[in-house]
């Protein structure tokens, strides 16, 4: 009370400085003054209650009323100036201290993103009573990270989980290390779900020629904030994985091959190969064995065979078709030496699928064409969400040695009936050249004529005396369309800088052998009019009746499409084939091993190599326009193209490389 009394005559006595001239009576009177100042006091301290219930009164009305008038406490941690501070030092610095991979630069756009919202407070670590339970669910969802076939410890996962076990509220408002857990958290949720969406490599560095995204529309700072205000964190991870189906069957297999992993590896050695009656001692692990690969219904086990059954003889089959060995159910050493195989390689294949799945660009809708290349096979899609494609054939592809078939993605927009084919460079030099030197009619043997660089034809069949300019490439060579053509009598056209393309083949035995990569580049086709009435169904003047007719026609035409064609050449040693199985293929073009090695270095993935830069509008012109499907799926690029029906139609203008690719 003696306090409160002292700070009041302070007050009063600042007050009367202000409103009473000193030379009032009132200051004259020693003796008045002190009663008056007394009294004065003892009435203030008297009337303040009654001021603050009049105040909460009229706060009372002012308010609406609510039906719960109870206000529960709020635990928030006020942001101090240092906290703040800090959070934005290291957003500007893009390193962290923490991390594995200190540096966050191509990460640092979508963390200031994300903190701008809260003006550069913590996010995870406002709410003392809910800190712990949403850190601990963004540390489990980093934790998983291995179901969706990622590291964990790209995440720095363990020391998340080390400071939060450390976690104890109230929290220090003045630390530093506030920011620095709060932006630590943040750094490895946006770099998970980055990854998760884009893929943890650049495809472009292993020659994967993949089309940039027309713009970004992934929202990563807009999606967390949302998640953590509806307290759905949970659902981030399928939000922004792949919808592919092939990508959600392969992380379905994903979880199955590491539950079996976890059981008793199973072996079997084989001195001669075992068929059908013959004695099996491994008789039930091998059931097992089959059964956890789904190749055997678990109520088909007998647990009391001894011998090859056919029952066992049918999951063999199936285990075989699915490794790519001849499915005849004989147990030989190449089929022991698959079933040997440790299941940590098969997880490996798929984890690399899934990852090559990521670098596709969001392809939601719409018709498309697969070629998964060391499947040698081609899958077509009216609709890319089918659980099973349109139709299915076999592919030949580039050798393996020296003419690999290229991973690419592309728009298909022109069918060539009775194509002509432009030789490539190397293989005229090569290939054609010395057979001329040695027979100066070779060319007219093969159909062939000479042309420019422009693409005339030049008169003149006997290309002997032209050798030097071939050699050169000063001039070129064509096979015109006709029997022994090496395009057949069909061509699809999907502009890539690597000029490569579907087509038919005389040599059809080819498709007849297990392993086909035996072309040039270009992928060849068991059924190519299966294919071309696929294409063309939708085509404005084209039943199949006018396409059985363009086939055996001899004039050359092409058909734009009236709506293009996303067409993908994946690369993915592990695939669910059109039967709904999950097949494994050889690593032919080494391929796995190269993105193996590289994903050995953890790096942050720039949004710069992923989105195309933005289009020049240009003039319009008379040039007949194309239609484009799934264009916010992969962006057109095409130049200028011949007429239809001429006599000598030449290729789709495509940039100059010195390629091997040829049919």
């Amino acid at each position: 009370m003696q306090s409160s009394i002292s700070a009041v005559e302070v007050f009063i006595s600042n007050t009367t400085k202000l409103f009473f001239s000193p030379k009032g009576a009132l200051l004259k009177r020693d003796k008045v003054r002190s009663v008056q100042r007394k009294n004065l006091i003892i009435s203030t301290l008297c009337l303040m209650p009654l001021s603050l219930s009049v105040q909460a009164m009229a706060e009372d009305v002012a308010t609406p009323a609510t039906t719960n008038l109870a206000v529960p406490a709020t635990n928030v941690t006020p942001a101090a100036p240092v906290v703040v501070n800090e959070i934005s030092t290291i957003i500007a610095a893009k390193k962290h201290p923490y991390l594995a991979l200190s540096n966050f630069a191509h990460r640092a756009e979508d963390l200031d993103a994300l903190y701008k919202v809260s003006g550069y407070k913590p996010i995870w670590l406002s709410d003392d009573s809910k800190a712990t339970k949403i850190i601990g669910e963004v540390v489990k969802l980093l934790e998983d990270a291995s179901i969706y076939g990622l590291n964990a410890a790209n995440y720095d996962t363990k020391l998340l989980h080390e400071k939060l076990t450390a976690l104890n509220p109230p929290l220090d408002v003045h630390s530093k290390d506030l920011a620095l857990y709060d932006t630590a958290i943040s750094i490895s949720l946006l770099r998970f779900l980055h990854d998760l969406h884009y893929g943890r490599i650049n495809p472009n560095d292993l020659d994967f020629n993949i089309q940039l995204r027309p713009e970004k529309t992934l929202d990563l700072p807009t999606l967390i904030a949302n998640s953590l205000a509806q307290d759905t964190l949970s659902q981030l991870p399928a939000a922004v994985e792949p919808k592919l189906q092939q990508y959600q069957k392969l992380k379905q297999a994903l979880a199955a091959y590491r539950i079996a992993e976890k059981s008793q590896p199973f072996t079997l050695q084989v001195k001669s190969s075992i068929n059908q009656g013959n004695s099996l001692p491994k008789s039930v692990e091998l059931q097992q064995f089959l059964v956890a690969m789904g190749d055997l219904p678990a109520d088909k086990v007998d647990n009391s065979a001894v011998t090859y059954t056919d029952t066992i003889v049918g999951g063999v089959k199936k285990f075989q078709q699915r490794h790519g060995i001849a499915a005849n159910g004989v147990i030989n050493k190449s089929t022991a030496t698959a079933l040997n195989e440790p299941l940590g390689q098969r997880i490996t294949q798929i984890e690399l699928a899934m990852e090559r799945l990521r670098w596709l660009p969001e392809i939601t809708e719409g018709r498309a064409v697969i070629v998964n290349i060391p499947a040698f096979q081609l899958s077509a899609f009216d609709d890319i969400t089918q659980d099973t494609p349109t139709t299915t054939m076999r592919v030949v592809v580039g050798k393996a040695a020296k003419n690999k078939t290229p991973l690419l993605t592309a728009d298909m927009r022109f069918v060539d009936f009775q194509p002509y084919w432009n030789v490539p460079f190397k293989i005229a030099r090569d290939e054609i050249l010395p057979k001329l030197m040695v027979n100066p009619g070779y060319l007219s043997g093969q159909n062939m004529e000479l042309i420019s660089r422009s693409g005339k034809r030049i008169g003149g069949e006997d290309g002997e005396s032209f050798a030097e300019q071939i050699r050169q490439g000063a001039m070129g060579i064509r096979q015109k369309p006709g029997k022994g053509n090496a395009l057949g009598k069909v061509k699809f056209i999907f502009p890539n800088k690597s000029d490569v393309y579907l087509h038919d083949t005389p040599s059809v035995s080819f498709f007849s052998r297990a392993r086909r990569d035996l072309s040039h580049g270009c992928v060849r086709v068991a059924h190519p009019e299966e294919l071309a009435k696929f294409v063309l169904k939708n085509q404005d003047g084209w039943d199949n009746f006018s396409i059985e007719k363009a086939l055996k026609s001899p004039k050359n035409q092409r058909v734009v499409l009236k709506n293009t064609i996303p067409v993908l050449f994946l690369y993915n040693t592990s695939f669910f084939d059109e039967h709904n199985n999950l097949s494994f293929y050889p690593d032919i073009y080494h391929h796995d091993a190269t993105l193996l090695e590289a994903l050995k270095t953890q790096t942050d993935l720039s949004d710069k190599v992923l989105f195309a830069p933005k289009e020049v509008v240009l003039p319009p012109t008379d040039e007949q326009p194309v239609n484009t499907t799934n264009a916010n799926q992969i962006a057109p690029a095409v130049e200028s193209v011949a007429t239809a029906d001429t006599k000598h139609i030449q290729s789709v203008t495509t940039p100059k490389v010195d390629s091997t690719v040829s049919p």
